[in-house]
C-alpha cells in the first residue's frame, strides 16, 4: 500500500514538472515572436509617461521621507548640542566662580601671613543694607574667639568696621559707610589727622582737618591708632588703610577743611573678611586701670595693684578780703 501511494506521489512529481517545462517553452517560443515583441514594445512606450510619473512621484516621496528623517535627527542633535552647551556654560560660571573665590581667599591668606595681629577668616552670611544702616552678619562668633568690638579688615589691609555684636556661630558688623561709625584718620602724606564719619552714600567724610594742612586728591587715608595717657587708646589699630581722598572742601573763614574720601574696599559686595582678634582698643579693663589715689597716699603698693596716676590738682581757695572802710578827706 505504501509503495503504491509513493509510485502515485511520484507520478504526480513527474506530470507537473513536465507541464512546467512545456509552458517555459511555449513561452520562449511566444516571446521570440517579432509581433510580441512589437507588442511588448508598443505596451512598454504607451506606459512610459506613466512609469516616469510613478518613477518621480516614488523619488519625491522618498526624498520628503528622507528629508524628515534628516530634520528629526537634526533636531535631536541640536537638542543635545543645546544640553551640552547649557552645561558647558553652567559649569564655566561655576569655575569662575570658584577661581574668584579661590583669589579672594588667598588674598586674605597672604594678607593674615604678613599680619602682625590675630586673625580669624569668616565669610559674610547677610547683608543689612537700609536707609539707615550698612551692616554685614558673619558665619564666625564667640566659639572661634571673636568678641565685641574686634575690628574687621578685608584685602589689601583695608578697614571695613568693627564688630557689634557676638553669637557663637555668627556676628554683626557695622561697616564704616554706617552712620554711626566714627574713626581718627591719617593723612599719609604728611599725618594730618581728622574726624573719618560714615555716610550711607558709600562716600566717607572726613571732618575737622586743621585748614593749614595741605590735602590733595589722590591721598591715602589710614587710621591713626592714636594711645593717649591713661592706657587709653584707639579702636582701631594704626596703619590701616580707610579710603583715598576724591575730593576736598575748603573755606577761608573756617580754621578746619573737610575731604571726601572713596573707601578703600567695596563694603557692599564683600564676601570673605579677616577678623582681628588679639587687639584690645579704647579704655583697658577695669582691673588695669590706674586709680587716682588723691594726695598724701604713700608707701609700697600692694603685689598686683596698678600705679596711681598723678594727684589731681585741687583748686586753690582765693582769699577773701575785708573791705576797708573808706577815710573821708
Amino acid at each position: 500500500m505504501t509503495s503504491l501511494l509513493s509510485t502515485r506521489a511520484g507520478r504526480r512529481r513527474s506530470i507537473a514538472f513536465t507541464v512546467l517545462v512545456a509552458i517555459c517553452l511555449v513561452l520562449m517560443a511566444f516571446s521570440a515572436n517579432p509581433t510580441v515583441r512589437e507588442l511588448q514594445s508598443g505596451v512598454g512606450f504607451a506606459f512610459r509617461p506613466i512609469q516616469s510619473a510613478l518613477d518621480e512621484v516614488a523619488g519625491g516621496v522618498a526624498s520628503i521621507g528622507a528629508a524628515i528623517a534628516e530634520i528629526d535627527r537634526l533636531r535631536v542633535d541640536n537638542a543635545a548640542l543645546r544640553d551640552e552647551n547649557e552645561r558647558l556654560a553652567i559649569q564655566e560660571s561655576v569655575s569662575e566662580e570658584v577661581k574668584r573665590e579661590n583669589e579672594q581667599l588667598t588674598a586674605l591668606l597672604q594678607l593674615r601671613a604678613g599680619f602682625e595681629h590675630e586673625t580669624v577668616a569668616a565669610a559674610v552670611i547677610s547683608r543689612e543694607s537700609s536707609e539707615f544702616r550698612r551692616a554685614i552678619g558673619l558665619d564666625k562668633g564667640s566659639n572661634d574667639g571673636i568678641s565685641e568690638g574686634d575690628v574687621v579688615v578685608v584685602d589689601g589691609g583695608a578697614l571695613a568696621g568693627r564688630v557689634t555684636q557676638v553669637g557663637p556661630d555668627s556676628a554683626m558688623v557695622v561697616l564704616l559707610t554706617d552712620g554711626t561709625s566714627t574713626v581718627i584718620g591719617q593723612l599719609v602724606s604728611n599725618a594730618a589727622r581728622g574726624q573719618v564719619v560714615g555716610q550711607l552714600g558709600g562716600v566717607l567724610v572726613m571732618e575737622q582737618i586743621d585748614s593749614g594742612e595741605i590735602v590733595v586728591q589722590g591721598d591715602e587715608v589710614v587710621t591713626a591708632g592714636l594711645e593717649l595717657g591713661g592706657g587709653v587708646r584707639s579702636p582701631y589699630p594704626k596703619g590701616l588703610l580707610i579710603g583715598q581722598v576724591v575730593d576736598v572742601r575748603r573755606d577761608a573763614n573756617a580754621v578746619v577743611q573737610t575731604a571726601y574720601l572713596q573707601p578703600a574696599a567695596n563694603l557692599d559686595k564683600l564676601e570673605f573678611v579677616l577678623v582681628i582678634t588679639d587687639y584690645e582698643g579704647g579704655l583697658p579693663p577695669l582691673e588695669e586701670q590706674p586709680i587716682d589715689c588723691g594726695e598724701g597716699d604713700e608707701g609700697t603698693l600692694p603685689e598686683g595693684e596698678q600705679p596711681c596716676l598723678d594727684p589731681t590738682p585741687r583748686p586753690t581757695a582765693t582769699p577773701v578780703r575785708t573791705p576797708r572802710p573808706s577815710t573821708a578827706p
